[in-house]
């Protein structure tokens, strides 16, 4: 049985996706210190908001189990940064432009980049689990719950991914976006239910703080972590997901075919 011309091209574009990914992945193996930075950072976030912070902060429970959930909806917002970073960097020393002219599809290029971020996003999470667990978190729902929450971070983080990818492809100078990207992650992470109830905030900053995906999403780990009632948050996460990925996926094409 012979093979389509679609069913080849596909093929092709796999293959030089992940070939492109394994380039990405070569600085974890080039630059150790890379791996240190990036797991170093989500844990001192970790350590610090479990020691300094958990004792005052009312939560009704254990504010570790309330907590980490919200680190891992911080880290996975966070690690799109580096995203962002790294196509500025290839856009503005013209390795876009060489990847661009060379035989291999179109898209592997983004596609390359967001499944290397993917597996750095992964394994960050999966430490801070694990760094969790050593400070006293558990999950109180079970093996599948777990494995769920997991997923959604990592989608989350996925999908914030495109958003970077659009941020780094536009602004393309790395300065001016390590600038950009602490103006609209700060807020989206902070004023949310990462790391204290929303109805602790000012009412004016509930109505923002309600309103946003980065609380939605928290929420719906929260409750995947320990069993507490989800409400609407895990459809309302999957909708803002969705609607980001919609808008922002198309602009970072976008912007990459405009790369020159």
């Amino acid at each position: 049985m012979t093979s389509t011309a679609g069913e080849t091209n596909l093929r092709w574009a796999l293959s030089d996706t992940w070939v492109l990914t394994w380039r990405n992945l070569t600085v974890w193996r080039r630059v150790p210190a890379y791996v240190v930075f990036t797991v170093v950072q989500p844990t001192i976030f970790t350590l610090l908001f479990r020691y300094v912070f958990g004792g005052a902060i009312p939560t009704g429970g254990s504010y570790v189990d309330y907590l980490l959930p919200g680190v891992i909806g911080q880290i996975a917002a966070f690690a799109t940064m580096a995203t962002a970073i790294s196509l500025a960097i290839e856009a503005q020393k013209g390795v876009i432009d060489r990847l661009r002219v060379m035989p291999i599809a179109r898209s592997a290029v983004l596609l390359g980049r967001l499944a290397a971020d993917g597996i750095r996003m992964l394994v960050t999470l999966l430490v801070i689990v694990a760094v969790g667990y050593a400070v006293g978190f558990r999950f109180h729902h079970g093996v599948g719950p777990a494995i769920a929450m997991v997923a959604l971070a990592e989608a989350f983080g996925l999908t914030m991914c495109c958003v970077s990818m659009f941020i780094g492809l536009a602004l393309r100078q790395e300065e001016a976006v390590q600038a950009f990207g602490l103006i609209w992650l700060f807020p989206l992470t902070f004023v949310s239910s990462a790391f204290v109830p929303v109805q602790t905030m000012p009412d004016w900053l509930q109505v923002f703080a309600l309103n946003q995906p980065v609380t939605h999403v928290i929420n719906a780990l929260r409750s995947l972590a320990l069993g507490t009632p989800m409400g609407d948050n895990l459809w309302l996460s999957l909708v803002w997901l969705a609607a980001i990925l919609a808008v922002f996926l198309p602009l970072a094409v976008r912007a990459y075919k405009r790369v020159s």
